[in-house]
């Protein structure tokens, strides 16, 4: 028993190359630095989460390896960042690389560029001929960009918070402005895992789409309500809680947003060679759901000046189209079912997992902040029906042994439920969650 202890640690150490190693010590490094400055201003439950954050970074980057880059290029630049504010945040404005690409506003605002672009070249690659793995590729790496800058927007954009004041700093996921940001880098990166895993780049152009649309409400949002600005927290959001909820949750629904998208590709393949376009229900459907969101915002249409919806239902009148007229086309590229029923099937997994660790905590969040754990609230109400929803899928993939059409369908239907859970409850309804609206 000993000689196979052996042999397994050895095979573990075998696969730790030099950069592991100097990576770990970096995150170590890192950590203790935080600790020894900040350690007076962390209450009992902060010390363990940067202990565990700590431990965490290292384990994800070594079984990701292209984390290792990424987390360092975001702490080069985010420290490059807060060196250059010099504590004065007037300097954002004058300061070359903080006016033009490191202020949060500005990374954020990269972010939101790029993942455009990248939506726009992953599409390129479905009818870029020759020039198709070419185009998948720079879509590829524009997203790679585009979560870098989403995450150096956010590590900045927390320093900034704490710079305004006292009790003002906070972890950038209190508010729609900040979770939509979040939503958007965790969806792209849990999708360039896949992409690699299966080595296939042609589902990049819908998951992109989903992040597309949440970016083009962010910008939306930022016209009207001007979310950008960092706001003191709301006393219900005061809690060391929310910095292990919000980002628990929010993996649930990059996920589940992921899955639904490769649904949505797994039924385009499906109905490729259907000739009767009146039958293409997935595609009219996507051309319903992008509709609504103008229908949905009509009372805030006059706020932007009308045109910011009318340019979004234009933008998306002709995705549908591109997708009807070119489906043979993307059929063709994608992968195999089997490979979509799995991504399916394991970002929905994890989607679980994590909005079911997300639901406990916000349960033991209510209770410290409200005396109970449960209310029923319409946030809450949702949140359960967003599990339910997940909790039956599985179960019915793992004990009848759902596949195909039938468990696509289901996912992509699941996307609605989880949109109105996420985003619905805090336009058309009210509760104890009500400081999250629009």
């Amino acid at each position: 028993m000993n000689t196979t202890t052996l042999t397994l640690n050895e095979s573990w150490l075998s696969r730790r190359n030099l950069f592991d190693w100097v990576f770990a010590a970096l995150v170590v490094a890192g950590g203790l630095f935080a600790f020894t400055r900040y350690a007076g201003s962390m209450d009992y439950y902060e010390k363990p989460i940067l202990a565990a954050a700590v431990i965490a970074t290292i384990a994800i980057g070594w079984f990701w390896r292209p984390l290792r880059v990424l987390a360092i290029v975001v702490a080069a630049a985010s420290l490059l960042a807060i060196a250059s504010y010099q504590g004065d945040l007037a300097r954002a404005d004058t300061v070359f690389w903080l006016k033009y690409f490191l202020s949060s506003q500005s990374a954020i605002l990269w972010m939101s560029v790029l993942f455009f672009m990248s939506t726009l070249f992953y599409w390129l690659g479905f009818f870029g001929g020759r020039q198709s793995d070419t185009f998948d590729a720079i879509g590829s790496r524009l997203a790679w960009a585009a979560v870098t800058m989403a995450l150096i927007g956010t590590m900045v954009r927390w320093y900034e918070s704490h710079q305004l004041g006292p009790d003002i700093g906070h972890i950038p996921v209190s508010n729609l402005y900040e979770v939509f940001v979040l939503f958007c880098w965790l969806t792209a990166a849990f999708y360039l895992y896949f992409e690699e895993r299966y080595g296939t780049r042609a589902l990049g152009a819908f998951v992109m789409l989903v992040v597309s649309a949440a970016v083009g409400f962010l910008l939306w949002y930022t016209i009207v309500r001007e979310a950008h600005e960092i706001q003191p927290l709301v006393p219900a959001l005061q809690s060391w809680w929310m910095k292990l909820h919000v980002p628990a949750n929010f993996i649930g629904y990059g996920t589940f947003a992921l899955a639904a998208m490769v649904a949505f590709a797994y039924l385009i393949k499906e109905q490729a060679d259907e000739k009767r376009w009146y039958k293409l229900t997935p595609i009219w459907l996507l051309g319903v759901a992008l509709c609504f969101v103008p229908v949905a915002f009509r009372q805030r249409v006059q706020e932007a000046g009308g045109s910011y919806w009318v340019i979004y239902a234009g933008i998306s009148a002709l995705i549908a189209a591109g997708i009807l007229l070119g489906r043979k086309r993307i059929a063709a590229r994608l992968p195999a079912n089997d490979v979509l029923d799995d991504v399916m099937y394991k970002s929905i997994t994890v989607g679980f997992a994590f909005f079911t660790i997300a639901t406990v905590l916000g349960a033991l969040w209510a209770a410290d902040a409200w005396g109970g754990y449960w209310s029923w609230d319409p946030k809450e109400t949702w949140a359960l029906i967003v599990w339910l929803n997940y909790a039956a899928w599985l179960h019915m993939r793992l004990v009848k042994g759902l596949r195909g059409t039938v468990a696509a369908w289901w996912a992509l239907g699941g996307l609605a439920v989880t949109t109105f859970a996420f985003l619905g409850v805090n336009m058309f309804l009210s509760g104890l969650h009500s400081y999250g609206t629009l």
